[in-house]
């Protein structure tokens, strides 16, 4: 059996304690993601089973099959911490600090046969190192994760199709429009006017910081795709150096109905609907033009 094997089965509690000792002190751990409790039973959970895989004289090959209950857990929480918020160096650090301590035993156990103890250190140096490489690769993909999910959720947010009126819909547009969110801006649109049986819907470009050629051509796409709906669609928040750049590009916008700002647009849906707008002296009324 493996040195190293033998020491995890002797003074198990003392590389353990060790260990959790390593990532509590000074910026190892993010002590308020995780209980000392949770800790102390991953750490004895991962040094158990790597344990019994030292144990069956494979020190070389991680991908083996006895190494796979020992790579399962560390992808575990790897990806659990990334969905946490820890950073990458404090999820490292969990199998570095192991290294650490293994070390420091085998110093104590070994200072008396150097060659043991350098072959016993490049051994376990090695195999840590692996190790921590499957954490790395896994705690990234767990990062892409939330990313993805997190984009998904500011598209949702960013992009929310608003009943202004019966048969009105509005969409006001904060950011850049690219390819990606072009096709979340279309879906959700499409989908609300089938849902509500609009007929007209606004565009409102006011939050777009640039509008260049790209983006005019994802506009007209949006609009061809509510057109064939059996909807209008009218593009607001068109500003003076947004309209000066559209020229420039020789981008054709003529047969697509452009206001400069949303009220502008909502007051020519009313019109395009027979709806009248009439003031009150502070109250604005709102009835159907007969």
């Amino acid at each position: 059996m493996n040195i190293t094997a033998q020491l995890i089965q002797r003074k198990k509690k003392t590389i353990l304690e060790s260990w959790i000792s390593n990532q509590l002190s000074g910026h190892g751990l993010h002590e308020d993601l995780i209980s000392n409790e949770e800790l102390h039973r991953q750490s004895e959970e991962l040094l158990d089973e790597l344990g019994k895989a030292m144990a069956s004289g494979n020190v070389d090959n991680i991908y083996a099959l006895e190494y796979e209950p020992v790579t399962e857990i560390l992808s575990d929480i790897s990806i659990t911490r990334a969905r946490q918020g820890f950073s990458p160096r404090e999820t490292g650090l969990y199998v570095l600090s192991l290294k650490q301590a293994l070390a420091e035993t085998l110093e104590q156990q070994l200072a008396d046969q150097p060659d043991q103890l350098y072959k016993e250190m490049m051994t376990v140096n090695r195999l840590l190192d692996d190790l921590s490489v499957i954490t790395f690769e896994t705690f990234i993909k767990g990062r892409e994760e939330v990313i993805l999910r997190q984009t998904d959720e500011i598209s949702e947010i960013s992009t929310p199709v608003i009943r202004v009126w019966e048969g009105i819909l509005a969409l006001p547009i904060i950011g850049t429009l690219d390819s990606a969110r072009t096709q979340v801006v279309m879906e959700n649109l499409l989908q609300e006017i089938v849902n509500t049986g609009s007929n007209i819907a606004i565009l409102d470009i006011s939050g777009v910081p640039a509008v260049d050629s790209l983006v005019a051509q994802h506009l007209i796409k949006t609009v061809s795709a509510t057109r064939l709906m059996g909807a209008e669609c009218i593009i607001s928040g068109i500003r003076a150096e947004i309209a000066q750049t559209i020229v420039h590009l020789g981008i054709d916008l003529s047969n697509i109905k452009t206001k400069a700002t949303l009220a502008s647009a909502l007051q020519l849906a009313f019109s395009m609907n027979k709806i009248e707008v009439k003031s009150q002296g502070r109250i604005m009324n709102f009835g159907l033009k007969r």
